[in-house]
């Protein structure tokens, strides 16, 4: 039992982490986008009100080619849910 609650908490807390980092990228990439001029944005292909989707993953220029595909659902990848928060599935579907 001891070992058990031990192993919850070390994970809880790597999972804290991992969110937290995952919380400071995202921050960041969005400051260095709103940083740039609309001239320099256009440069790249968005506009400053694709920056929030496209740092959440949201935008389809966030998304690889095989993920645009209608009905395409990676075993692997976490998973979008409301309010950004995100979702592994730790047991894929077959």
């Amino acid at each position: 039992m001891v070992g058990a609650t031990i192993m919850f908490i070390a994970s809880l807390l790597a999972a804290v982490q991992h969110a937290f980092a995952e919380w400071r990228r995202r921050q960041q990439a969005y400051a260095e986008l709103m940083s740039l001029d609309d001239r320099s944005l256009a440069d790249i292909g968005i506009r400053r009100s694709e920056i929030p989707a496209i740092v959440e993953g949201y935008h389809e220029a966030s998304q690889t080619p095989k993920e645009r595909e209608p009905g395409f659902a990676s075993p692997f990848a976490t998973r979008k849910l409301a309010g950004g928060h995100t979702w592994f599935p730790w047991f894929p579907p077959l």
